[in-house]
């Protein structure tokens, strides 16, 4: 018996079906490398130059140079003189070595305009595992590369800038501290010293002490509320307003029947004056502290007025230390305030200690306050060193207790003894 054989494969596919499907998957592979966003070549390394034998539509809508132009050619063409060397390098070494290869670089389109080019390139290899092309991809990140360098310039830019306000900040801080103090008043028999210490570059802190005239010096100390600029800017306005010079003076009034030549306006007229001038701002709530008084050395008595500032510290030299309390409307804050003066007689070897609040305000690392009362009791401590060094001794104490918190406020202290004869 003759048995015939049917004609196909062991899948039972005709031939004819199986080569009409692979040239459809082929076709498929053909539109689907055509329709890619990114540009796709394949150089040929067995041919000399290692020319292109395969472009994509992607590569011309990238690059502009039509397929046509490109095929037999070294993608090199696409170099220019901004191209950096090291990176066409890399590529060279990578090629020579069969290595895949990624970098980004510059390149240019036929028109001459510029783009970053992301290239991807992958060896391919024949049967025997021989290398024998490249397939190259080309994405264009210059969108991205531009937004990376313009991030750049604008943190150059913000550093420049910041730079800059340091610098500002710096003069500007230079201009507040040569207002401090330089020249401590001479007077018999009382001493003078103080500490000053600003939480930031500037600060809304200031003081000051000096001579009216021949029997009587000005001290005083204020706080600006807030920190920066802006209470930095009100602090030296203040200080300007607080200045001894007579005839622009709120302190003295030009007086041709004193011996002096001027009359030492009272504590509590000077608060009253500046309340008038110096309203809180209702947009940034700015207001400020201030105590100011008038000593009178022959007399040993000091006057004085408080205006929202912590109470002074009355350092006996028998006795404990105490507060002399003084209620008082900071300045600003409301518009009759009446102000009253208060008087301290001093006896030798007494102390008074000035502060802003940054000194007792000042918070260790469990949020707690230093506090008024260990404050007294540190001037107590204390109170055998010699008035710079007890103040010296005040602030280590101080600083002891923030830790690594920091005093977070300007400290101001500013210290009065009158020496025994």
């Amino acid at each position: 018996m003759t048995v015939s054989k049917k004609k196909g494969s062991s899948s039972g596919k005709p031939a004819a079906e199986r080569q009409n499907q692979d040239e459809v998957l082929l076709a498929l592979k053909d539109r689907a490398l055509a329709a890619a966003a990114e540009g796709i070549t394949i150089a040929d390394l067995r041919q000399p130059d290692q020319p292109l034998i395969y472009a994509n539509e992607g590569f011309e809508r990238l690059t502009l140079y039509p397929v046509s132009e490109v095929l037999g050619k070294n993608c090199r063409f696409l170099q220019g003189p901004d191209t950096d060397p090291a990176v066409v390098e890399s590529i060279r070494s990578a090629i020579s070595e069969r290595k895949e290869c990624t970098v980004e670089l510059l390149n240019y389109r036929q028109d001459g305009s510029r783009f970053w080019n992301r290239l991807s390139l992958t060896p391919i290899s024949d049967e025997c595992g021989k290398t024998t092309h490249y397939i190259g991809i080309q994405t264009n990140i210059t969108a991205r590369r531009e937004a990376e360098e313009a991030l750049r310039q604008a943190n150059r830019d913000l550093e420049s800038a910041n730079l800059q306000m340091k610098r500002s900040l710096q003069a500007a801080a230079k201009i507040q501290q040569a207002l401090l103090p330089e020249d401590l008043p001479r007077v018999d028999r009382f001493r003078f010293a103080w500490l000053y210490e600003p939480s930031e570059e500037l600060a809304g802190d200031t003081l000051n002490f000096f001579p009216l005239d021949e029997r009587h010096v000005a001290l005083y100390t204020l706080d600006v509320s807030g920190h920066g600029v802006p209470a930095a800017l009100l602090s030296v306005t203040l200080s300007h307003w607080l200045s001894p010079t007579a005839g622009r003076s709120t302190l003295v009034i030009p007086d041709s029947d004193t011996p002096s030549g001027v009359k030492i306006v009272s504590p509590s007229d000077v608060a009253e004056v500046l309340n008038q001038q110096f309203p809180m701002d209702l947009d940034t709530a700015q207001y400020f502290t201030l105590l100011y008084g008038v000593l009178d050395a022959e007399r040993a008595e000091l006057t004085y007025v408080t205006a929202g500032s912590p109470p002074i510290v009355h350092a006996p030299k028998t006795g404990k230390p105490h507060f002399e309390i003084v209620p008082g409307y900071p300045i600003g804050i409301v518009a009759e305030p009446g102000y009253q003066e208060q008087r301290i007689r001093l006896e030798p070897g007494d102390r008074l200690y000035l502060y802003t609040d940054g000194v007792p305000d000042a918070t260790n690392s469990e949020g707690e306050d230093f506090g008024t009362d260990r404050l007294v009791d540190t001037i107590a401590q204390f109170g055998e060193l010699p008035l710079e060094g007890s103040l010296d001794a005040i602030m280590d104490q101080i600083r002891n207790w923030a830790g690594e918190e920091s005093i977070h406020d300007d400290a101001t202290i500013l210290g009065v003894e009158y020496s025994d004869p």
